[in-house]
This record gives C-alpha cells, sequence and structure tokens, in this order.
C-alpha cells in the first residue's frame, strides 16, 4: 500500500522524455484567455485528453555506455545524448508500435504502471535492444533496425526478461519457471531452454507475486553470475497462501480469477534461495541457519562476486533484518554478516548495495533515515560479520532513497529532504563521509544515474510549476532537453502554507487552497484531503497533477486542505512510528489540529460546512474520520481499507502486527466497526477489479450500514483496478464527486446531514 496514494493522485509521471520543442514551450489557448481571462476548468478538460501539463512519456532508461538516455514518447523510442541533450529518434513509430506492449488487460495496465514494468531494456553491448511485447520477446538492432523475435513468456507483464553481463543470453520467466534463450540477429536462437521449470502450478521459480511486488518493491527474482555462468533465483512456494476470488461480472456467465492474497495472520509465501547453471541442472539451495534473525521474507538477494550470493532477510514482525553471504559450492551453509534491529517496525527501505568489500543500505537507528557502511573482506567473504558500519550521513532529516553505488570513486548517491523538509534536492556521499550537493533550486528533483556514475536524469517541478527535465554531468553543467506545458492561463490559486501542533508539540505542515475573489465571513466550504498513511508524504513542494482538481473546487467556491499527520513519512522514524498500533486515532487529532489552525486564520471558512475526501488509505480515513467526528457535513471515500484484517500481510503487520496479538488495535481501527456511528453524507466509491484493496472492504462497511438504517451514495467501477483509470471512468468518478460536495456543503445544501432514522 506504500505506493498507493501516488498511483491514485498522480496526474504527471516523474519519469520524463523529450518531445518537439515547438510542443514543450506551447501553452493551452483559449477565447478568454486571449481576452486576459483565466481558461475554466472541468472534470472533463482535466480527465478526458490526458494530463493538461502534457502526457507524460515512459520507460526512461539509460543506455550501459552511459552516452545516451532513452524512453518512449508519442509512439517513438527516444535518445538524449548525455554530453549535449540533443533528441534522436532510436526507433520510430511504425517499427516500435510491433515492439511494445499492445494494451492488454486492465489488469495489465495497471500492473505495468503501477509497479513500472519496462517495456524494453538495453543490452550490455549498447547496440540492441530486448522488447517485451504482451509476452512476445524481440531482440532490436539499432544499428540495422531489425527485430528479431528471441522468445515466447506468455505473460502480459511480469516476466522481467534479464540479458546475461555477456550480453549472450536472456533469462526471463515463463510458466512460473526460469527460461534461458541465446538470441541472434540472424533470427539463429538457441531453443529456449526451461532450465528451472515449476515443480506445479503454485510454485514459482524467479517469478515475483502480488505481495512482495506490492509492499516489499521487488521487482525481479532472479540474477545472473557476474560471469553469465550462473543464476540465483527466489523459488515461492504458494501452496498454503489463501486465495480471494477477482469477480467479472462483465460476461454473461461470470467469471473467476483467484489471486493468492496473504491476509494478516495468513501463511505468507515459503520462500528460498537457489543457484543453477545456465544451461540447466541441479539447483544448489542455500541454507539459512536458524540463529533466531527471522526469515519470512527475503526482499533482497543477488551476488557478492561470482562464487557467492547474498541473501537479505526480514522477520515476519519486520523488526528484524539481516544479511548473510553463502559460497555456491561447499556447504552451502549461509553466514549471517550483519543485522539491525527495531522495538517497533523497521523502516520499510530494503534496498542493498553489495560488492568490493563494502554493503551500503539505510536505516533509521539514529532517529532519522541515514546511509550507512559496512565492510568486509574482500577476499574472503565469508570470514567474519561485516566491521561496525560507518554513517556516511547525519543530521535532522531523512535520506529518501539511495539512487546508485559507484564502486570506483567509491560514491554514493542519494535523495533527501536536507535543507528543507518538504523539499527533495540529489546528492552524493563518499565513503569516506563528504558530501556534494547535486542540485540547488528549492522545489523536488528525482533523479536517474548514468550507468558510469557521470551524469544524471534530473527531472525539476515546484507546487506550482510542472516538470522540467535535464541532463546534467555531476561536475554541474545541465541540458534541459524537456518541459510540461505552460499552465498559467488557468491562474490555479497557489495554496498558503500552513503550520500547527500536534498535541505532543510536534510541527505538522499543511497548505490551504483558497478560491479567488473576495471572501465574507464563513462563506467558504472546506474540504479536507490527508492521505494520512505511512511511508507517505504528500505536503511537498513539488507538482502534483490533482492540483487541477484542488483548483476545480476553487473554482466552484471551495477551500481545500491538506495536510501531513504524525505516522506518516519523510519526517524520522518517531514520526513515522506514531502509526505503530494505531491507525486512525493519532492521525485524525493531527488533521484536526491543522484543520483548526486554518479555521482560526481563515475567516472566511465556514466549521459548517467541512467535507472529507479521500484514496485508498486517504479513503480508509474518510470513513475513520466520518464515524469518530461529527465535524463533517459530506465525504468522498475511494477504494478504501474498512477492516485491516482484510487488508495484505506484510503491509498491515509491519503497523499493526498479528491480529491474535493485536485483537484490541484491530477492532479500533475497523470502520466497518464504528460504521453505525457515521456523520454527514458519504459517496463511497470502488473498482470491482481491484486486486489490492478488495471490493469486499466496501460491501463489509455498506452492510452494516444497512443494518443501522443509514443511508449512502455508492459508485462501483466495472472492472477498474485500484487506480480507476481511463477517461471514462475518471470523468464518471470525479463528475459524481463534484455534484456530492455543491449538494451538500454549498449554502443552499441539505439542512440534514446527520443520517436519516429507519422508515
Amino acid at each position: 500500500m506504500p505506493r498507493i496514494f501516488r498511483i491514485a493522485l498522480s496526474l504527471f509521471s516523474a519519469s520524463l522524455v523529450a518531445v518537439p520543442l515547438a510542443v514543450c514551450q506551447s501553452t493551452i489557448q483559449s477565447g478568454s484567455q486571449a481576452a486576459g481571462q483565466p481558461t475554466p476548468l472541468t472534470v472533463e478538460a482535466i480527465f478526458a485528453h490526458g494530463p493538461i501539463a502534457g502526457t507524460p512519456p515512459d520507460g526512461t532508461a539509460w543506455s550501459p555506455d552511459s552516452k545516451l538516455l532513452s524512453d518512449i514518447e508519442n509512439g517513438e523510442l527516444i535518445g538524449v545524448e548525455t554530453a549535449t541533450g540533443q533528441r534522436k529518434v532510436l526507433v520510430g513509430q511504425s517499427r516500435l508500435a510491433a515492439l511494445k506492449p499492445s494494451g492488454g488487460s486492465e489488469q495489465d495496465r495497471d500492473h505495468r504502471e503501477r509497479y513500472q514494468m519496462a517495456s524494453y531494456l538495453w543490452a550490455p553491448d549498447s547496440r540492441h535492444l530486448l522488447f517485451d511485447a504482451d509476452g512476445r520477446i524481440w531482440l532490436y538492432d539499432l544499428k540495422t533496425g531489425i527485430g528479431i523475435e528471441a522468445g515466447f513468456s506468455g505473460e502480459e507483464s511480469g516476466d522481467t526478461p534479464a540479458f546475461s553481463p555477456d550480453g549472450n543470453a536472456v533469462a526471463y520467466v515463463r510458466d512460473h519457471g526460469l527460461t534461458v534463450v541465446h538470441p541472434s540477429d540472424s533470427g539463429g536462437n538457441t531453443a529456449p531452454a526451461n532450465i528451472a521449470p515449476a515443480p506445479n502450478a503454485n510454485t514459482m521459480n524467479g517469478e515475483v507475486d502480488w505481495v512482495y511486488s506490492e509492499e516489499l518493491d521487488v521487482r525481479q527474482n532472479f540474477f545472473w553470475s557476474p560471469d553469465s555462468t550462473r543464476i540465483a533465483y527466489l523459488q515461492m512456494n504458494e501452496d498454503h497462501v489463501p486465495e480471494y476470488p477477482l469477480t467479472d461480472w462483465i460476461p454473461t456467465h461470470a467469471k473467476n480469477e483467484m489471486q493468492r492474497y496473504p491476509q494478516p495472520g495468513d501463511p505468507n509465501p515459503e520462500v528460498r534461495v537457489g543457484v543453477i547453471n545456465a544451461h540447466g541442472g541441479r539447483t544448489t539451495w542455500i541454507r539459512l541457519p536458524d540463529d533466531g534473525s527471522g526469515h519470512e521474507y527475503v526482499p533482497r538477494f543477488g551476488w557478492v562476486d561470482k562464487h557467492t550470493v547474498w541473501i537479505e532477510t526480514l522477520s515476519r514482525d519486520q523488526k528484524r533484518r539481516a544479511i548473510y553471504f553463502a559460497e555456491i559450492s561447499g556447504s552451502r551453509d549461509a553466514v549471517r554478516i550483519l543485522d539491525e534491529r527495531d522495538d517497533k517496525f523497521l523502516k520499510d527501505e530494503f534496498d542493498v548495495w553489495v560488492g568490493g568489500g563494502a554493503i551500503v543500505l539505510t536505516n533509521w537507528k539514529d532517529g532519522h533515515n541515514h546511509i550507512y557502511l559496512y565492510t568486509y573482506d574482500a577476499g574472503n567473504p565469508l570470514g567474519g560479520p561485516a566491521a561496525a558500519p560507518k554513517q556516511l550521513t547525519s543530521g535532522n532529516w531523512d535520506v529518501d532513497s539511495i539512487l546508485a553505488v559507484d564502486a570506483a570513486p567509491k560514491a554514493v548517491f542519494y535523495a533527501s529532504n536536507e535543507g528543507a523538509v518538504n523539499d527533495r534536492q540529489i546528492a552524493q556521499v563518499s565513503f569516506s563521509g563528504e558530501r556534494k550537493p547535486l542540485t540547488t533550486a528549492a522545489g523536488t528533483h528525482s533523479g536517474m544515474i548514468s550507468p558510469d556514475g557521470g551524469a544524471f536524469l534530473d527531472t525539476f517541478s515546484t507546487r506550482m510549476d510542472p516538470p522540467r527535465a535535464s541532463v546534467c554531468r555531476i561536475d554541474g553543467e545541465c541540458h534541459e532537453f524537456w518541459a510540461s506545458h505552460s499552465v498559467a492561463g488557468y491562474r490555479i490559486p497557489e495554496p498558503v502554507e500552513l503550520e500547527a501542533k500536534a498535541k505532543d508539540g510536534t510541527t505538522l505542515y499543511a497548505t490551504l487552497m483558497l478560491p479567488h475573489g473576495s471572501l465574507g465571513m464563513k462563506s467558504v466550504p472546506l474540504i479536507v484531503n490527508p492521505y494520512g498513511g505511512p511511508s507517505a508524504q504528500t505536503v511537498q513542494n513539488t507538482w502534483d497533477g490533482f492540483l487541477f482538481v484542488d483548483a476545480l473546487l476553487a473554482q466552484h467556491g471551495f477551500a481545500v486542505l491538506h495536510a501531513d499527520n504524525r505516522g506518516m513519512a519523510g519526517r524520522g522514524r518517531e514520526f513515522e512510528q506514531a502509526a505503530y498500533r494505531d491507525f486512525g486515532k493519532v492521525q485524525l487529532e493531527d488533521q484536526l489540529a491543522a484543520l483548526d489552525e486554518a479555521l482560526e486564520k481563515f475567516p472566511q471558512l465556514d466549521p459548517h460546512r467541512l467535507g472529507w475526501w479521500g484514496w485508498s488509505w486517504g479513503g480508509s480515513f474518510t470513513l475513520y474520520a466520518m464515524t469518530h467526528s461529527d465535524r463533517f457535513a459530506a465525504g468522498v471515500s475511494v477504494a478504501p481499507v474498512t477492516d485491516w484484517r482484510n487488508y495484505d500481510s506484510i503491509y498491515t503487520e509491519r503497523y499493526m502486527g498479528l491480529p491474535a496479538e493485536a485483537a484490541e488495535a484491530y477492532k479500533a481501527a475497523s470502520v466497518v466497526e464504528s460504521a453505525p456511528h457515521l456523520k454527514g453524507r458519504l459517496l463511497l466509491i470502488h473498482g470491482t477489479g481491484d486486486d489490492n484493496v478488495h471490493i469486499e472492504n466496501s460491501v463489509q462497511f455498506l452492510d452494516k450500514l444497512v443494518d443501522a438504517g443509514i443511508p449512502y451514495d455508492f459508485q462501483i467501477f466495472p472492472r477498474k483496478t485500484h487506480a480507476i483509470a481511463g477517461p471514462a471512468a475518471r470523468i464518471e468518478l470525479f463528475n459524481r464527486f463534484l455534484a456530492h460536495f455543491e449538494q451538500y456543503l454549498k449554502p443552499n445544501a441539505q439542512s440534514d446531514t446527520q443520517p436519516d432514522a429507519k422508515p
């Protein structure tokens, strides 16, 4: 769930690519703009024709030789030269149309976007590309412009093809097992060899299941050895993982797709790491010791060198994390190199870099998430535990992510909110601890480091300025090659920054967008729109496409408040761990503190005409607020979890623990339990194809409303997944959303916003 809010709220991706300069510099004009009037916003204008600020290209990737940054835009594969920022077409529209995914099912499109699944990857020679077109794998020669089919996975998405380091072979998942093929420009490929076939339908060799991709950010579960002779892979046995039916009611005869979905307390997939020869044979299984560390999850693994693998494990309660080394020949017994512990839960950042005697990872043991360097004997990796770590970054700020580690100059590239809690900057730190900023402009910078460590993509935006992208050298020279459309003609009201105090004295940050024009006392209805959940920070100095939704509400006379409460991310361990076994009380306290601050500072806000809306965790929060407070006259909840026993094991147990051990915490957080106390008028929205937050959540909540005789509005979206994506669906959703607040928050709104009595 940590990523749901971004998918639900993002109308503009941070992964950008070049577009023609004439398009980049254009603005959306209209007669009203020509006359000096702002362009009016409508739901249709926002959602019918793609993002107003421009349709984002996707698939941004560096060529292995670091000479080009590539991505797909307007049906073409574009390359941007690192040295100059100049653009060139690598693969034209007609050829690319046959090489990239055709669209696939609703779930396939959702997964490709949600999990950022690449439709192509570079070969190590920087001359060839591998395209994954709905399961057909094509090898494309950039020099000759010829594509040869190299294999067939039979999967729409999730087969994760990968070149061997020498570029002579490609591995991919087919029928839940590992397949290797040696592609050739001439089409004389070797026959694909299923080197690690799945023993049964419930076992996956090298494939990523739903819960690992969603909650552990796993994108690949097999890795080539540095010498291209072996593959290490994760085997997942789901025999005992419960199934959930995803029902499609559109056909005359309804169809069920069964999804393996472990809920809190359920059996998780059983996992183990094995190594197999690239030509097949017997798998060597690594033995993890029973040393009390807990090996419920394997978030990451890889190769230390060509003789040794490393494995990261995580205990089920997510209070202990360990890293093991194991030789692939010999005893196969893994040796623990390091471990980390926390009394509540560890930060959900599991990326690890291992090589050349160094291990680099992040940890929040000093109170904030920072970078640590561990060392081991590269000549004898299993010779003993890693040396005591060296902390490379420190301070009252958080490292957001490690972008890359460059072993040659011994440097780590990372993004953090150093300098301003709501900004993001890119920097590097040497293994000796010397830090160097790579960006400085106030706002949000997202980066992608080139393989040689000499350049990076800088995608930059602010709260009011949509993204623009540059290719930058580490020495500081940048070439801007892409910019969003201008949105100045819409005259979006700039949000006011606010600060409030939580009950414990913690500073809370918020923004308030007010309608334009002269406003009388208590004349403006206010809509609160938080996310509220862990691993998210939403009050940031960054472009969010949903700014247009806020502006639409402002155009209709509503004010919109966003606030980040305790339990969310970006503010250190204590701030985020406020969510430990508390999914409601502390979060609502903080939102009400921010709300009261806004009402006090802006007397034009009407405290009797308050609304609330949210999506995913924010949808759950909407229901919690409306069942634990009588201050909100109307609310819109999209795709909410209504009882945390319904959600997945990894995410929920991290914060709430096991249901058997924390029954009262689960009960207190369940809005199914509090449904009879609903105040205000509710619009509840859910997609029937949601494989993340299942529709059972909304059904269970509505069942309690029916029993209590409480009226409600309910909108389902057939087949739609958690994002409820697509122009038609988004237009329908937000027209209903707008009408709901117009009906119940405007001056002539129905006065009786409390639940009606039973007839």
